[in-house]
């Protein structure tokens, strides 16, 4: 109720052309509610908020906005005040706008780029796009390992005060060699008329460069760090990713696999900057494949036409059976998915997960299966039951062992794993259930 008594307020002084009051409204709003402020107003009330806030506010809300709503800024603004604001950014968002920008506004800002910031971000753009190079920045401090403690804590109180983070401190040789990284409460409570080789300790985390991106997300969750240097092959330091471009990476990769396991190509953007002709295309392929897969279902179901009209109770278990099978596919492949994707298993481990989950499938597959038989049994009868009883626990089983093994052929073959999440596991389940299902009828019921 507060953020609506601040937006109306807010509101109401841009149309007054108060700014006085509206810079003061805003001064103390978090970046996050800043964002959903300005995103909330009109595009013309837009601007003229955003040129009453502060540079380091008009840094952090752009680089939290969506690349539409940078775009209609960037629009808006003069070629001064963009020069302004592309300076203060971090090189990651600054790399980041030139990918998800329209061409005409990456060339105008390409016009109006400082050739040393230029420079860097072309150096970036030269990284594979799922990289840990595309996400660095050059914000961080480093000294060497020969300076007294009172030199770092001088080096880091001036160059600090333009850095966000500060947290690590990074230890460098003359050539840019890292050597390690230590936490500022290191040299704070060090003696000032020690060395800094006297306070290090060696072992620190990094990454390289043409690493991919979620190895990112995986080290710093592994280690609970802020931040991560990035380093080349030959181990100069080039750059940090921090905590919020890695989570940013997590919640995309996320949303991701999300989309892809309910059968939806990826979106680019975010779902309230995407036309309904993109959300169309994302879904509509998608949706042809897996109609042309279940004519493979459709087409059993009529081969074996004959013996569901000698045995009409047959029908009645169809969608029992399938989506049992389905659902416990879906079940394995979804815990084999995650599990890899938080390297909980590796690759090297497939058989032995194989081993395991074929001792819970039948425990799973005895179960439904005599649950199945129970209902058969009722409904048509004691040859129906055992049908369907049987074809429960061969089903179940095979599924089980489908969702487990899928994933790891997916990684084998390159391919996204989440792929093999409800929509295909169950398709192909829906297949294999149907055929053991009239192969068990025709064999039982003579």
């Amino acid at each position: 109720m507060k953020e609506k008594t601040v937006e109306n307020s807010v509101q109401n002084d841009i149309l007054e052309k108060n700014w006085d009051a509206v810079r003061e409204n805003v001064s103390g709003i978090p970046v996050p509610d800043l964002v959903d402020l300005l995103v909330g107003l009109q595009k013309s009330e837009q601007i003229l908020l955003f040129r009453v806030l502060s540079r380091e506010q008009m840094r952090d809300v752009f680089s939290s906005l969506e690349s539409n709503d940078k775009a209609v800024l960037l629009a808006e603004l003069t070629d001064e005040e963009t020069r302004q604001l592309i300076t203060d950014l971090p090189s990651d968002v600054q790399t980041k706008m030139f990918v998800e920008l329209p061409g005409h506004v990456t060339l105008r800002l390409i016009n109006l780029f400082d050739p040393e910031d230029l420079s860097e971000v072309r150096q970036l753009l030269d990284y594979p796009e799922e990289s840990v190079g595309r996400l660095m920045n050059a914000e961080y401090i480093a000294v060497r390992p020969d300076w007294f403690i009172s030199e770092a804590l001088a080096h880091i109180r001036k160059m600090g005060k333009d850095i966000k983070n500060i947290e690590i401190i990074y230890v460098t040789d003359s050539t840019w060699h890292l050597i390690d990284a230590l936490e500022l409460k290191h040299f704070i409570l060090a003696e000032v008329d020690d060395r800094v080789e006297k306070i290090m300790d060696h072992p620190f985390q990094s990454l390289e460069a043409n690493e991919d991106r979620e190895v990112a997300v995986r080290r710093m969750e592994r280690y609970d760090l802020p931040a991560l240097p990035v380093v080349n092959n030959n181990g100069v330091l080039l750059g940090i990713v921090t905590f919020d471009d890695v989570f940013d990476v997590a919640r995309e990769e996320a949303t991701e696999d999300f989309q892809k396991t309910a059968a939806v190509s990826p979106l680019r953007r975010s779902y309230r900057n995407s036309s309904i002709w993109n959300l169309y295309t994302k879904r509509i392929g998608w949706l042809f494949a897996l109609i042309l897969v279940n004519l493979v279902s459709s087409g059993i179901i009529a081969s074996y036409e004959g013996i569901l009209s000698s045995a009409i109770s047959l029908a009645f278990f169809i969608p029992l059976l399938i989506g049992s099978g389905g659902n416990t596919g879906v079940q394995s492949a979804s815990l084999m998915i995650r599990s890899l994707a938080t390297e909980e298993i590796q690759l090297n481990q497939w058989f032995k997960i194989l081993i395991k989950e074929s001792g819970e499938g039948l425990l799973l597959c005895t179960t439904m299966g005599v649950s199945a038989w129970v209902l058969g049994y009722f409904r048509g009868g004691v040859e129906v039951g055992f049908v369907v009883g049987l074809t429960m626990i061969v089903l179940v089983f095979t599924a089980n062992l489908v969702g487990v093994i899928l994933p790891f052929i997916l990684i084998r073959l390159r391919l996204d794993p989440a792929v093999a999440s409800s929509p295909l596991i169950t398709t192909l389940v829906d297949a294999l259930g149907l055929l053991m299902y009239f192969a068990f009828a025709a064999w039982i019921l003579n």
